[in-house]
């Protein structure tokens, strides 16, 4: 992966980990940089399960691989929110 591939996939993880604390319900016990973090690893895994499923390289937006990505971020932010919790 070239250095703007990383940089790429650090503002579109950014953006992912938002989205995906936005959609889940309630007030959630993690800070911003667990969100970033949790979201540039949702960005790279939702990648790399879109290019799986043959939905990453598509003419225009690519829809399925951003819900996939937001979705692993949600999942993402409600496991480490739990894991906190238990502390």
């Amino acid at each position: 992966m070239e250095i703007g591939g990383i940089i790429s996939a650090i503002f579109i993880g950014i953006v992912i980990g938002v989205l995906g604390r936005l959609v889940v319900p309630g007030r959630q016990r993690i800070g911003v940089l667990w969100t970033i973090l949790v979201g540039i690893v949702a960005a790279l895994i939702g990648s790399a399960i879109a290019a799986g499923l043959g939905v990453a390289d598509t003419k225009g937006v690519d829809w399925v691989e951003w819900l996939i990505q937001i979705a692993l971020a949600a999942v993402g932010v409600t496991a480490l929110d739990r894991a906190k919790a238990r502390r």
